[in-house]
């Protein structure tokens, strides 16, 4: 594969303080970059992989015009270590927040994509959830390069859409007419996190920005204004979806979806009317493997079915809170209209630490020596690029009582701290139903050799003010 003559001015000499060097001349710009993230959207959860119910037409778009990866894979199972893992560049066997903790967050030290991106002359703003940190923390984003950010910093403050306030840079902005009521309010939090990041990218136009949305929807609690279109499209649906915590959860699920994929076709058309489109590249994807909800005797793998193949019948194993398939596999599209060439496919094996190393490459940085990533912009560029895509020899991720290990096609988990390591040929078993553990020792050692050297103890971030963090939905 070769470097493309755009990118290859982005890696020459600067110094940046704190992720090495490279540089690029004046007359070169820097790519905008919008990362827009939904959390628990499945891998197959668009009608553009066959989804029957789903309607993703703006989500369908950037596929069919940018490029689809096909094995691109979280960072972790669960909400706050993925979410660790692409600010930091680090896998969960080196990044600071490794379980869903709540309000500890990121260590004073750790050094984020912000502070990369900001470093190199990017405009650097978050909107939505954090979950590295929360207010009184040194996890919080302020503190990590970024400029501005809106949203929800605890997790679990993010777990409805009718909060009481929301934060922007550690000050409470207090949301009119909500009482702490997870399904009903007056101020709608997603739409308001929307408007914000629309009002950055517009405020900073003329200059390099990156937009990071880790947007909550379709996560529940499942909730959103009477008025919204998608939930009119939605709420007279009769379906055989049970297991809900209210009526219409389903309903409301399939609206979310729909109303962010209208979001991100807002977002599109706003870069063209603003004139930079052409020089903005685009990332959506999900942040760990889709839940199986509402799933009963009809719907066995969920109403929505996030990981199962609605052509072939072939699932992915497990879901979000595992290290099967089902809870690493995600959708992950980028879109750069005149750079990636439309309607690509790749299979290429990476995951959310790359993504570090991949924006401080479009940025003409370095990212910092500590990442675990590689960057994909060869990937992304593909015969426009002079440079040959960098493959990982392994892959791995840990949570406080599981492990996996991916070596090419070969996947190796520890399901829970009592079973031992299944090993799994993913080219002729990607629904991991035959371990080869026994028949494969030598390649299953060699794996578990990764595994021994990518676990190192983990270090805390530190709550420097527990007065003024979360502490309920009802509470002040």
């Amino acid at each position: 594969m070769k470097q493309t003559n755009l990118l290859g001015p982005l890696l020459v000499l600067a110094v940046f303080a704190i992720v090495g060097c490279s540089s690029k001349p004046a007359n070169v710009d820097k790519p905008n970059i919008i990362y827009i993230m939904m959390d628990e959207w499945g891998y197959y959860e668009s009608s553009g992989m066959g989804h029957p119910i789903l309607e993703t037409p703006n989500i369908d778009k950037l596929a069919s015009e940018g490029i689809r990866f096909t094995q691109f894979l979280a960072g972790g199972n669960v909400c706050a270590p993925t979410r660790s893992t692409i600010i930091t560049g680090q896998h969960t066997g080196h990044t600071t927040v490794r379980s869903n903790s709540g309000g500890l967050g990121l260590a004073a030290d750790d050094v984020t994509i912000g502070n990369v991106l900001k470093e190199a002359g990017y405009a650097t703003g978050g909107f939505g959830k954090w979950g590295l940190g929360d207010v009184g923390s040194t996890g919080v984003p302020e503190k990590h390069g970024f400029d501005i950010f809106f949203g929800y910093y605890h997790q679990v403050h993010a777990h409805t859409y009718y909060p009481r306030y929301l934060i922007h840079n550690s000050k409470k902005v207090p949301l009119e007419g909500n009482t702490g009521d997870y399904l009903s309010g007056e101020t709608f939090s997603h739409q308001l996190i929307h408007e914000k990041g629309v009002e950055f990218i517009r405020s900073n136009k003329d200059e390099p920005f990156f937009a990071y949305m880790a947007w909550t929807p379709p996560h529940g609690y499942w909730a959103m204004p009477e008025d919204e279109l998608a939930w009119q499209k939605y709420k007279g649906e009769q379906w055989d979806a049970t297991n809900q915590k209210g009526k219409y959860d389903a309903q409301m699920y399939a609206a979310m979806v729909e109303m962010v994929d209208r979001q991100i076709g807002e977002i599109v058309a706003l870069l063209e009317e603003l004139g930079i489109a052409d020089n903005t590249i685009v990332f959506v994807s999900g942040d760990n493997g889709g839940q199986p909800y509402f799933k009963n005797e009809n719907h066995p793998h969920g109403f929505f079915a996030p990981n199962l193949d609605p052509q072939t019948g072939k699932r992915f194993r497990g879901g979000k809170g595992n290290f099967y398939e089902g809870g690493l596999r995600i959708p992950f599209i980028a879109y750069w209209p005149e750079k990636i060439e439309p309607g690509s496919v790749s299979d290429h094996l990476g995951y959310f630490p790359d993504i570090m190393p991949t924006l401080a490459d479009l940025a003409g940085t370095e990212a910092p020596a500590s990442t675990d990533g590689i960057s994909i912009v060869p990937t992304l560029l593909g015969e426009k690029s002079d440079k040959p895509q960098e493959q990982h020899n392994y892959l791995y991720w840990e949570d406080p009582r599981s492990s996996a290990v991916r070596m090419g096609d070969w996947k190796a988990i520890k399901p829970n701290k009592q079973s031992d390591y299944e090993l799994y040929d993913l080219s002729t078993d990607v629904e991991e139903q035959h371990n080869l553990a026994a028949e494969q020792p030598e390649i299953l050692e060699k794996m578990l050799s990764y595994a021994n050297v990518a676990h190192t103890p983990p270090k805390e971030g530190k709550v420097l003010d527990p007065s003024v963090g979360f502490k309920g939905h009802n509470i002040d």
